[in-house]
């Protein structure tokens, strides 16, 4: 190998580099076009190893036993894992959950769905009573009935603003809210693809472009190299370097310098870094709209893990509505006192599920979801380089090398074909 390398170095002269001697290298029409291939097959590997980053979002290939062998995209794959640490690193420092709930306006809130389900009151109470006693109910007087949903009419808008005062105040204990966004994501992989491509989609374009420039420019110098160094097989080798290199450099162009950099009048700058303003208003609407939406927070409150202390808040609320004389005595009547107790329950269940159908509603989502956004993108603006980097870093950072390495892969293959076309 010495040996090699000193020879090679003895023959080195400016003639190598002239251009009678170029022309006149047997391999000269393949070797002008090193560069122009090594630019198209380093754009076409790049555009390959972004797909996998997303694509496909369920995994597609086969098993062997308990090996699978195929491919998921690394987003959709971790996208559990992901989400988690967007939620540890970037929307645990943009505000707590109470005050996000907070920002909602409770009050209105309360207002809202007292309305909505005041609409209803009549089919509402009608269907909890006629599953207990149809018949007794049915046949009441219309009067009684009349009076019935009067009071609960008159009672539900105190009601629901005491009820939605006491979960938005105790909605620290009620949700956790790493582990609804985690089942989020895990439930619907594709939202965490959104959510990425969204964010990260002029840093996804960048990186494709100047791929094209740097593997043309590698080109370059792997023809300087051809010749110094005039082995057809060599060809392989610098082909698979480039490749490498290419993916790790483009990757690392689009996070570093995490600060801006001056040299020669030039200012270095990540290009994700360098948009932060524009990113932090499109994932303060993506979080606010898909993840952290007042359907999503109440939906985990009353359904998630922690349902249970948001029923036993409900029921005691829901309490205070049939204590009223004239609710207890006819319900009393209509479905006896043993059951009275056990219509608690009934009433509780049906309630989450009447509840629900407003916060559902797009318009009230996107009106709550426009009071967070302030606040939102207020403090996405004042977060440090490195936590703004790790909203889009994570997708990248534990699996890169899986990009990188297949840049390496694919220049090989690459600098196989056209050794074996163009140099044979």
């Amino acid at each position: 190998m010495t040996d090699a390398l000193h020879v090679i170095w003895n023959n080195i002269s400016w003639h190598t580099f002239s251009w009678d001697a170029i022309h006149s290298n047997p391999d000269y029409r393949v070797w002008k076009w090193v560069a122009i291939i090594a630019a198209l097959v380093t754009w076409g590997h790049v555009w390959m190893a972004l797909k996998m980053v997303f694509y496909p979002i369920k995994f597609w290939g086969f098993h062997i036993g308990p090996i699978p062998v195929g491919w998921q995209g690394i987003v959709p794959r971790k996208a559990g894992k992901i989400s988690g640490i967007v939620v540890d690193q970037t929307i645990s420092k943009l505000g707590s959950l109470g005050e996000i709930i907070g920002e909602m306006d409770p009050q209105e809130m309360g207002d809202f769905m007292a309305k909505e389900l005041m609409s209803r009151i009549e089919e509402f109470i009608d269907e909890v009573m006629a599953e207990r006693n149809a018949l007794l109910w049915e046949n009441l007087p219309v009067s009684i009935k009349r009076r019935v949903y009067a009071q609960v009419r008159k009672q539900m808008p105190e009601i629901m603003n005491l009820l939605i005062k006491d979960i938005t105040t105790h909605i620290e204990s009620l949700v956790d809210v790493k582990e609804m966004i985690v089942r989020q994501m895990e439930g619907d992989r594709s939202l965490m693809v959104k959510m990425f491509l969204k964010v990260g989609q002029k840093e996804i374009d960048f990186i494709w472009n100047v791929s094209f420039f740097i593997g043309f420019f590698f080109g370059l110098v792997q023809m300087v190299i051809w010749l110094i160094v005039p082995y057809h097989w060599t060809l392989v080798i610098w082909a698979a370097i480039w490749g490498f290199l290419t993916n790790w450099l483009a990757i690392w162009m689009v996070f570093n310098p995490i600060n801006p950099h001056k040299f020669l009048g030039i200012t270095f700058h990540g290009a994700f870094m360098r948009r932060q303003k524009e990113v932090s208003t499109v994932f303060t609407e993506i979080t606010t709209h898909d993840m952290l939406s007042v359907r999503h927070i109440m939906h985990e409150a009353l359904f998630g893990k922690r349902a249970d202390r948001t029923r036993k808040i409900i029921k005691r609320h829901v309490g205070r509505m049939m204590e009223a004389p004239m609710v207890r005595t006819v319900v009393q009547l209509a479905v006896g006192w043993d059951a009275y107790a056990k219509l608690k329950n009934t009433i509780v269940e049906k309630s989450i599920i009447a509840t629900m159908e407003p916060l559902a509603q797009p318009e009230f989502n996107a009106s709550r979801a426009r009071k967070v956004s302030v606040i939102f993108i207020d403090r996405m603006l004042k977060l440090t380089p490195l936590e703004f980097q790790n909203l889009l870093r994570p997708a990248f950072q534990e699996d890169e090398w899986i990009l990188i390495l297949l840049g390496g892969v694919t220049g090989a293959i690459a600098g196989s074909l056209q050794l074996w076309i163009g140099f044979r």
